[in-house]
Order: C-alpha cells, then structure tokens, then sequence
C-alpha cells in the first residue's frame, strides 16, 4: 500500500513560490509563446530517470496561475517511486500557457523530487535500525518548506525549521555564554516552550549536556568509537543525533551504533535534479 503523502505547506505559501518563480521567468510577458495560436491542446509529463517524486502541488499552481481551467491528470502519487520512462501526468489546457508554465512547473518538481529521491536512499540506508533522517537548514533560499516537505515525501523528517522554532546551542553559543550550563539555563529561562538541544564536542561535555537537561544531544564529528561510548553513556536517557560529514557510505554503521536520529546537509544541499520534460501532444503509446 502507497503510504498518504504528508502534509504540503499553506496552499498560500505555494502561490507565493509560484508567483515569484513565474514572475522571474515570465517577465513582462512570454515573447515566444505569444507567437503560437492559443488553442487548445495536450501535454504529458515524462520522468528520464528512477526517481520519487515530490512537488506535485507546486507544478499543479504554476500550471493553474496561468489557466485556471487546466486539467492535470496525475498517474503517479506524491512520494511514489517511479521507473525512467513513467508518464507522470498528462494535462488539457491552452498551448500557450502549457508552454508558458513548461518550464517554471519542471524547476519545482525536478528540484523536489531529487530532494525526496536523495532523501528515500538514506532511510533506505538505515532501514530496521530504529534511527531517523533528518534534514537540516541548508536548503535553497526561499524554498525551506518546499524542500522540507519534500524530505518527508522521502521518508526523511525535518530537523528545526529555522532559527524561531527551536533553541538550538553550539560551540559559539556555549562559548559566548561561558560554560554549557549557563548557556542550558539561559535558554531554559527565556524559551521555556521551545525545544533545546546541545551540541557537544567531546565524552566530557556529553556528560555535562545529560545533566543540565535538553530534549536532544548532537555529537558532532565523534569517532566511531566516541560515538559508541556516548550511547553507553546516555543509555537512552536523552536521544543522541550525528550531524558532521555523514556519508551514505557509512550511515548504516553510524545507525547500528545506536544513535537515535542522523542531520543531514545533503538531502537539500547536495541535490542533483531529476531529469522530466513537458511534451506537447498525448504520450506515446
């Protein structure tokens, strides 16, 4: 059974992104496709490659801000794993707002759709371990939701949203604060609500970070073996995460070890987009 897509951002937020990509690629008005009779016409939406695809509700607005009437048929779900070759969609709309919207509607899925892809080989990586995938804030400027929703149509989940949503302390904070302690209780004391978790740089700070109290510890760049002792020594008391040049090479090993979650730059960062095309005319066979 294909397990329900997750919730998209505000229908809101997705016009906002559309408008501004259309705006930016549109112009004052598409030249080229001013030339063509505006009839009405086909189109089908091919995947080049083996892919899960993610941003379905961002190409359906790029299409429908520029003709509300459009009809887009999916045949694929959000989050599915498709095949290379896989018609994902077929529309009915006018010619010259399909080939208007070609090209801003591909940059939408083709960018989250290799965010979900990349994203569904590292849970793949530590599938049975128990330990999940988080992103991380280093996605496109202007397109943390989008990308962040495209994480968990991978299976991923989404660390902090941005820096409002949760307290997050490193080495400059602890360092600026004086001690990890002081840093602990400032925050306790000013974002009683929110989240905290502490990143730690060796066994004796994990130590200090267990006693002073945080919904999460990050061992950042632990040795394989530094990282086994501080699951020793947290015992489950308060859940471990790995963040710091994690490789998918070696994830499985880091989950085995134990630890509860892994942050990762590269599900938004280090993305290769999925190759699509919008084909005028109905697809073959």
């Amino acid at each position: 059974m294909q397990p329900r897509p997750p919730s998209a951002p505000p229908q809101a937020q997705i016009d906002a992104d559309v408008a501004r990509a259309l705006a930016e690629d549109i112009g004052s008005g598409d030249v080229t496709a001013a030339l063509l009779p505006d009839a009405a016409d086909s189109a089908y939406l091919l995947c080049k490659q083996d892919a899960v695809i993610a941003g379905r509700p961002w190409f359906d607005a790029t299409h429908r801000a520029l003709d509300p009437q459009v009809r887009i048929d999916w045949r694929v779900p959000e989050g599915g794993h498709v095949r290379a070759g896989t018609v994902l969609a077929t529309l009915q709309g006018r010619s010259r707002s399909l080939v208007s919207a070609e090209r801003t509607s591909l940059n939408f899925l083709q960018t989250l759709s290799a965010t979900a892809t990349t994203t569904a080989r590292y849970v793949a990586a530590v599938a049975g371990t128990g330990t999940r995938i988080l992103d991380t804030r280093k996605t496109l400027p202007g397109l943390r939701l989008a990308q962040k929703y495209a994480v968990r149509c991978g299976g991923g989940d989404n660390h902090r949203t941005g820096l409002f949503d949760m307290v997050m302390l490193k080495e400059n904070h602890i360092r600026a604060a004086g001690s990890m302690t002081t840093a602990v209780r400032a925050a306790r004391a000013h974002q009683p609500g929110l989240p905290l978790v502490v990143e730690v740089e060796d066994l004796a700070q994990l130590e200090e970070a267990l006693g002073a109290g945080c919904e999460r510890i990050l061992i950042d760049d632990f040795t394989p073996a530094m990282r086994r002792e501080a699951v020793r020594i947290a015992a489950g008391r308060i859940p471990l995460e790995v963040s710091g040049s994690v490789a998918l090479e070696g994830l499985r090993a880091i989950a085995e070890d134990g630890v509860d979650c892994i942050s990762i730059g590269g599900l938004t960062k280090h993305v290769q987009a999925i190759d699509l095309s919008l084909k005028l005319g109905p697809p073959p066979g």
